[in-house]
């Protein structure tokens, strides 16, 4: 076993092995880097083998004691930082380097998940809410429609080109976190309101989602519509239509996942279009048709024996 080899360098390799080998995306490495950074900083570690039990125990007590975060949210990023330290010591058990298992690391328990979901009748509304015939509603209903139909992240939609969409199909494909590649399904709403919307462009931008106030001044920085600027676009035509709950990008993509699950599509094929690596992330859904089928149960079981 490889017993005396600085941290740092080890640590080094390992954003390097998750860059070209996992091919992680340079945001996930540079949270790995952060979390990591933070743990050795305080602990104060500069050889594998001195990492153990006790000063990671220290560490989960530092970052629990940390203020100004909401204790769900608090959590989950303590979590983010247990799982950089437990896949880098996988990654160092891999390479033969001594140090703490990775099976001594566990997770903090968080609360479950509640999704950010709106109604039928609000999703509808929202739907509809970009109105004429100009350029920026066309854009904007296409953006909402994609959405929906696709389950897209807002990365995702934003990184779209002009050519990603071929519309002679109902498929496409995007590339996703971890550089993985998957299949979306357009809706024949979104098609046609992607269409309408490419037809009414005259520009020559790659992008396919342009900031269209830019283009009107000339300005110099991207046409390329920010994630930023999808999430004010969304909650505009939320406030628009009366919508009272907080809508985001991400709550068109929850309601993707919902629509398909209460429809009957198994959980397995959902994971697969959301692009998630593991279930056990969809499965934050599964409550949601728990509910659609209770209220199918109590609607249709012993419903002659309730009518006799």
């Amino acid at each position: 076993m490889i017993e005396v080899m600085e941290l740092d360098k080890l640590k080094r390799e390992f954003l390097e092995y998750l860059e070209i080998e996992k091919g992680r995306s340079l945001k996930t490495i540079a949270n790995y880097e952060r979390y990591l950074n933070r743990f050795i900083d305080f602990s104060g570690v500069n050889r594998p083998k001195d990492i153990d039990d006790e000063n990671v125990r220290r560490f989960r007590l530092w970052l629990n004691r940390q203020p100004g975060v909401e204790s769900e949210l608090k959590k989950n990023t303590q979590n983010y930082h247990l799982i950089a330290l437990r896949v880098f010591l996988k990654y160092l058990e891999k390479r033969g380097v001594t140090s703490l298992a990775a099976t001594k690391i566990e997770l903090a328990k968080v609360q479950a998940r509640e999704l950010d979901l709106i109604g039928p009748e609000d999703l509808a509304r929202l739907l509809v809410a970009p109105e004429g015939s100009n350029e920026k509603a066309l854009r904007d209903k296409a953006i909402l429609e994609l959405l929906f139909s696709t389950g897209l992240r807002v990365s995702e939609l934003c990184n779209l080109n002009h050519d990603s969409v071929n519309l002679n199909k109902d498929e496409f494909s995007v590339r996703g976190k971890g550089e993985k590649v998957r299949l979306v399904f357009l809706s024949s709403e979104a098609k046609s309101a992607v269409k309408t919307y490419l037809n009414k462009r005259t520009d020559m931008e790659e992008a396919m989602f342009i900031n269209l106030k830019n283009k009107a001044n000339n300005n110099d920085s991207s046409d390329r519509l920010t994630p930023r600027s999808v999430e004010r676009i969304i909650k505009f035509y939320a406030i628009k239509v009366g919508i009272s709950k907080k809508v985001t990008p991400h709550t068109l993509r929850h309601s993707f996942a919902t629509d398909l699950l209460q429809n009957g599509a198994d959980i397995r094929s959902v994971q697969m279009m959301l692009g998630h690596s593991s279930i056990s992330t969809t499965q934050i859904y599964t409550h949601v048709t728990d509910e659609h089928l209770r209220d199918i149960h109590k609607h249709f079981h012993r419903r002659e024996i309730r009518q006799g």
